[in-house]
């Protein structure tokens, strides 16, 4: 018994070790144009793979099997709740048509071209073993843009209208990839008729709409219970207990209702950043704000790496040896629709945005619509985890066609991570050298845990008003944007101020603990 749990011990102790190193060669790359941390994982888990090859004779190239549970339960909440525990609200709900037509009405799209173009192609090739639901799980699999690599190229402060719109895209992008590939998986193909079609679309609507209101309840109630029983005025620990309790808790209630939990912990993270982090202690506000950022940093290390080792299992490139050229012309075909079925919809989906817009700096110009269309083009692991999930039996592949499809995603995704995330930086500073200039007017928003620190926003004001007679527009559109007019923003505003934060609390509401940090908060 000792034996066998020291055996597995030593492939977790060289993981973290792994994720250690990551850690400490992203730090020393971190002045690289070029490099980023997901890059960076890639390639210490292709190289360590590489070493596990060679040290088992070529038997495996990974130091932990690949589970789903592992990345849907454990690796994914913390990323999907810390992106929106920390985004910008304000840019995000100002673009939230926008953001949901790329990421659901996109989505839909991507898919349907990149499933089209798979049955075209792949039945000329004579793949064998592939059936019509393959087909549209790969049509899914592959509209699953990587969130994760993309936020770590764009920067919120420097491009804020992009950041908001390839940020909120990637998430209910994602969600909306989970719900498409189940819902494929759950209706019976061979029968498709019209009443099936509107069964399918009422249940994804119907996922959606739950999914964020369970996410909303969620969030309120941990505000509630934060607020009116003042946990910090015995224990901090309590208070950052149970908001991380209370963030998990969405997310795995989703699960349990068969929702859609990516969306779930998403909007629980907006909430919970809007109302519960104000009714805190100090001391719990900045602890929460880094634990959460530093899980959803380390899920992202440790998936990458994985995905890099992964790569080289040698059970499925055994498979596809006999055929090498198939396996790259399938490649090829699947990252061409990939492209083709993101530029099929960014563009003409800009267009349709920007007839709504009344300002010229609301509107998408074709410079960012390029940015955006290239920004999204990478794939991670969720196109893995649902790779696996539809081509795989227990962790293991013999079909020759099942076969291909797994070693074509991890291609994929390694090539479009790889070069798609070296080029993304250049291009953004190429395409909108302006951005960062610009970047405090439209960013700003102190109601952010992202934004906690007071000095920097001080700064960053200062500076605004120093340079504001040489930009007298600043002046005008902060006005604007300070003031807000009859929109459904203004009306929110004056119902959160009304009902909303008289019960749960929020920006303003400060708890009285004496000996507190927010004991003097009180009074500055």
């Amino acid at each position: 018994m000792l034996s066998s749990d020291h055996s597995s011990v030593v492939p977790i102790n060289l993981f973290v070790a792994l994720l250690c190193a990551c850690i400490v060669i992203g730090h020393l790359l971190e002045e690289q144009r070029w490099m980023n941390e997901s890059i960076t994982a890639l390639a210490v888990g292709l190289c360590t793979g590489i070493v596990i090859l060679l040290t088992t004779g070529g038997k495996s190239s990974h130091l932990l099997v690949f589970s789903e549970d592992l990345f849907f339960i454990y690796l994914l909440p913390p990323i999907i709740f810390n992106a929106g525990f920390q985004v910008k609200k304000k840019q995000f709900f100002r673009n939230f048509m926008t953001i949901m037509l790329f990421g659901a009405v996109g989505t839909l799209i991507s898919t349907a071209i990149i499933s089209i173009g798979a049955i075209h192609f792949f039945k000329k090739m004579n793949i064998s073993s592939l059936r019509i639901g393959d087909y549209l799980a790969i049509g899914a699999i592959f509209s699953a843009t990587d969130s994760v690599c993309t936020l770590q190229v764009l920067n919120q402060d420097e491009t804020p209208l992009l950041y908001s719109l390839v940020f909120g895209e990637g998430v209910v992008n994602d969600a909306t990839s989970v719900v498409l590939f189940h819902a494929i998986q759950s209706i019976d193909l061979s029968h498709i008729n019209s009443s099936i079609a509107a069964e399918f679309l009422g249940n994804f609507l119907y996922l959606f709409i739950s999914s964020t209101i369970l996410g909303v309840l969620t969030g309120l109630l941990s505000a509630y219970i934060i607020k009116k029983l003042y946990f910090g005025r015995h224990s901090t620990d309590r208070e950052v207990a149970l908001m991380i309790l209370m963030a998990y808790l969405s997310y795995m209630l989703a699960e349990l209702f068969y929702l859609s939990a990516i969306l779930t912990v998403f909007f629980c993270g907006i909430v919970m950043s809007h109302y519960t982090w104000h009714n805190v202690t100090e001391s719990s506000r900045i602890t929460t704000k880094h634990a959460f950022a530093t899980w959803s940093f380390v899920a992202e290390i440790f998936i990458f790496l994985y995905v890099g080792m992964d790569a080289l299992d040698i059970e499925k490139w055994k498979v596809v040896s006999d055929s090498p050229g198939t396996s790259v012309m399938v490649s090829s075909i699947l990252l061409g629709l990939v492209l083709v079925g993101r530029a099929a919809f960014v563009f003409p989906l800009s267009f349709l945005s920007n007839l709504t817009k009344k300002f010229p700096y609301e509107k998408i110009d074709i410079k960012q619509q390029v940015t955006i269309w290239w920004a999204g083009l990478m794939r991670g692991a969720v196109s893995m985890a649902l790779a696996y999930n539809q081509f795989t039996r227990s962790g293991h592949t013999h079909l020759h066609g099942n076969a291909i499809m797994i070693t074509s995603t991890i291609t994929v995704v390694l090539f479009s991570t790889v070069v798609f995330g070296l080029m993304t930086k250049p291009l953004v500073r190429i395409l909108l050298p302006s951005q960062k200039h610009t970047a405090s007017m439209l960013s700003s928003e102190p109601s952010s845990p992202k934004s906690f620190a007071v000095p920097l926003l001080n700064r960053h004001d200062s500076e605004d008003n120093q340079t504001s007679h040489n930009v007298p527009r600043r002046t005008s559109l902060r006005m604007l944007l300070s003031t807000p007019s009859h929109t459904v923003h203004h009306y929110w505003r004056k119902f959160d101020n009304s009902f909303m934060r008289p019960v749960f609390g929020g920006r303003g509401f400060v708890p009285f603990v004496p000996c507190s940090p927010t004991d003097h908060s009180v009074h500055q």
